[in-house]
């Protein structure tokens, strides 16, 4: 592939973790301003070079860095703030969309002790989420906003509520609307732990692991939805807003729509396990309406699932059988790979989608890299950076390289693929010196059109680490 280089200029630093970064028009502007949420709870804009507020929810954010009340995690978190999306008539109507963890919602989780598969022991194979009204870890929330004609913003209704069983997992860039059928697109993780422990991925009840439509313009106004985990449990008027894209998403980075003609190419990246990060890609799909879903259960009929998309999580990583790693005990350099469900992985081995490109955490080719995990997937439609166009440009965190200290993430590249196979991919190299600080590749965006590239970049892997955070726009 040609080797593209690019530079990098700052936009804004000294911000906290920036997890959302696309542009809208505000009303009464003719052009377009970068919106930028941070996984703490403050949406800010740039217009006309200076840096404003658009909306701060940290009082409505769970406390980040802490499991149980009081309770470290040492800093790291994957709640917050996590989805922020522009209604498509936004200029006229002021509707804007939120995601986000829900203060003074912490639970216990869903499991006393850390999650591993063992395949000589069929417990852990088939655990059961029990007693989820107290055993899960916190409350995600999707709200619908407005911004009034005095500039302030007010919540008009809440979409859903989701009672999560761990505080990993829970998507980031996770609100996008489609431009096919103009619904809000929720992409929803597995649930969080490791490996998928309750299998909810693969499960068509469950609401985690899924990509969602939601119908906005049903106005349910149900005052306070039950908070759920279930699609049977909402009640008749929310589901009939429902749709599912796609199922077997382990956790997912948003979704990406790049134009092919009078079609719309779809991407999504799957973040993985032990080996693998993987973005795969589909234009055709057939949705199926949760009615449908819950009316096939009801009826104890086999649903029809032809056209639906599955990813293949928690029987498949990208293009491998999940697996888990162990150091070979005669010689501990090496290491054991065991596949962690066979069975799951033979029940969708022809169910699902191939991924359009896979990078691996060990891979010792010279041209690629080792990633840690996959932040952010989009498309590229402009010409200033006449190598990357037409292309699907994504993030990964960190590279892993023994040597390297300060952290870098990376800035890679793929063509854009409509078919089920495997593509390439190549390092864009970056001309910027980050000098002696920790640069975490942790978001990427566009503007409306595609032609032009932000990137944010976090100095910490702690969110409690505060205003470390640097947004850039990628540039020649």
């Amino acid at each position: 592939m040609i080797k593209a280089k690019v530079s990098l200029q700052p936009i804004v630093n000294k911000i906290n973790l920036p997890t959302v970064l696309k542009t809208t028009i505000l009303p009464g502007d003719s052009f377009e301003s970068l919106f930028i949420a941070t996984q703490v709870g403050e949406i800010f804009y740039i217009r006309n070079g200076y840096i404003k507020t658009f909306l701060d929810i940290r009082s409505r954010v769970i406390k980040l860095g802490t499991s149980e009340p009081g309770v470290s995690r040492g800093g790291y978190d994957e709640r917050g703030l996590l989805g922020l999306a522009f209604h498509p008539e936004f200029y006229y109507n002021g509707l804007f969309y939120l995601h986000y963890s829900v203060a003074g919602s912490q639970g216990p989780g869903a499991l006393s002790e850390h999650f591993k598969p063992n395949s000589c022991d069929p417990k852990t194979l088939n655990l059961k989420w029990l007693n989820r009204e107290t055993k899960y870890d916190h409350i995600d929330t999707v709200e619908e906003w407005i911004l009034q004609s005095n500039g302030q913003s007010q919540k008009r209704r809440t979409l859903l509520n989701l009672r999560r069983p761990f505080f990993n997992h829970n998507g980031v860039n996770s609100l996008n609307f489609s431009p096919e059928t103009g619904k809000l697109v929720l992409t929803t993780g597995d649930g969080g732990s490791g490996y998928d422990p309750f299998n909810l991925s693969q499960n068509d009840m469950e609401i985690y692991g899924k990509i969602i439509e939601i119908d906005v313009s049903k106005n349910t106004f149900i005052n306070n939805p039950p908070v759920i985990t279930r699609f049977s449990e909402l009640p008749r008027p929310i589901q009939e807003t429902l749709t599912i894209i796609a199922k077997g998403v382990r956790n997912i980075t948003g979704i990406s729509f790049q134009r092919f003609y009078n079609q719309y190419i779809k991407y999504v990246g799957n973040v993985g396990q032990d080996l693998v990060e993987s973005i795969f890609s589909f234009v055709h799909y057939k949705p199926i309406p949760v009615t449908q879903i819950i009316q096939a259960s009801l009826m104890r009929s086999k649903l029809r699932q032809e056209g639906f998309i599955n990813l293949g999580w928690r029987g498949w990583e990208g293009n491998f059988p999940t697996s888990f790693i162990r150091r070979c005990p005669e010689n501990p350099t090496l290491e054991e790979k065991t596949i962690a469900y066979y069975n799951e992985a033979v029940k969708t081995s022809v169910k699902r989608i191939q991924p359009l490109i896979s990078y691996f955490h060990k891979d010792s080719r010279p041209d690629k890299f080792e990633g840690t995990s996959l932040t952010g997937v989009q498309s590229y439609m402009g010409d200033r950076i006449p190598n990357l166009t037409g292309s699907v440009i994504f993030t990964d965190i960190a590279q892993i390289k023994e040597s390297q200290s300060p952290v870098r993430g990376v800035l890679a590249y793929t063509r854009s693929g409509t078919g089920c196979k495997l593509n390439d991919f190549s390092v864009v190299e970056i001309d910027y010196d980050f000098g002696s600080q920790s640069a975490y590749y942790v978001s990427l965006g566009t503007n409306m059109d595609q032609t032009r590239l932000y990137l944010g970049v976090y100095g910490s892997m702690k969110v409690s680490d505060s205003n470390q955070g640097t947004v850039f726009e990628i540039v020649p």
